[in-house]
């Protein structure tokens, strides 16, 4: 008979319960994942009693609250706490989302938060974004032309042209997209996913990029483009409401209208 076996260190377990030591009686349980390399030790959910009594309206303001006032070994990014750096990108309620700007006046009974799925795991709530950017590297995201250094100083653009870029220029690559994304889970080495894609497709339609062909046949590929089959997780997921679904098609569509 085939047995099966999970991989060392990848069943969760039930961590240590914080219970609360102010006696307020506003308060809250936090069920926050918890992983360390430093021990060896299968991951576990740790259980926080918080005192919501001069707690801000965010989920980073508990997890500020957490680290603060109980449990200081706590491992969070964060950087500006307004939506911009995409930095605190978690999973908050089984839903992707920067936890600067999910409010957790919105989320009823206990709070659970973790890592953003797929990636690998640094410490607690910190997942392994390299694979993401060496992919954002590879669609060269940058402004090519063949114009000298003097004449790049100010390259002219309509505003109709300047207008089509909407909806693209302002993904902060926080990653919420591309770790909703099940072909991403699965293909995350090859596949481009929606992040990267829709950062392709902004360059791909920058009027002032001279190599819009050439960016085209960067991603034409059955792996790099053609693994996302328009679920639109990536479109429900994105904090700052775009549509990577969309980008990606419009990808499509000039690929077989070129």
């Amino acid at each position: 008979m085939t047995q099966f076996s999970l991989p060392l260190n990848s069943k969760i377990i039930k961590g240590i319960y914080y219970k609360d030591q102010t006696g307020s009686k506003n308060i809250r349980k936090v069920n926050v994942y918890r992983w360390s390399p430093e021990d060896q030790k299968n991951p576990r959910v740790d259980t926080f009693e918080v005192d919501m009594n001069n707690c801000g309206p965010k989920v980073l303001d508990i997890l500020f609250k957490i680290k603060n006032e109980i449990d200081p070994s706590l491992t969070f990014r964060r950087s500006c706490a307004h939506g911009v750096c995409g930095s605190c990108a978690m999973n908050v309620d089984g839903v992707n989302t920067l936890s600067c700007i999910k409010s957790h006046s919105d989320i009823k009974g206990d709070l659970n938060i973790y890592p953003l799925p797929h990636l690998r795991v640094i410490k607690d709530l910190i997942g392994d974004l390299s694979n993401l950017y060496k992919q954002y590297e590879s669609i060269q995201p940058w402004l090519k032309t063949s114009k000298t250094e003097k004449e790049k100083q100010e390259i002219k653009q309509s505003q109709k042209d300047r207008s089509k870029l909407d909806g693209y220029y302002e993904c902060i690559l926080c990653a919420c997209c591309s770790t909703s994304c099940p072909s991403y889970w699965w293909n995350g080495d090859k596949y481009l996913g929606p992040a990267v894609l829709l950062q392709a497709y902004r360059w791909i339609n920058d009027s002032r990029d001279e190599e819009k062909k050439e960016r085209l046949q960067k991603v034409a590929d059955e792996l790099k483009l053609y693994r996302c089959h328009t679920i639109m997780n990536c479109t429900n997921s994105c904090p700052k409401g775009l549509n990577p679904a969309k980008a990606i098609s419009s990808i499509k569509k000039m690929l077989a209208t070129s």
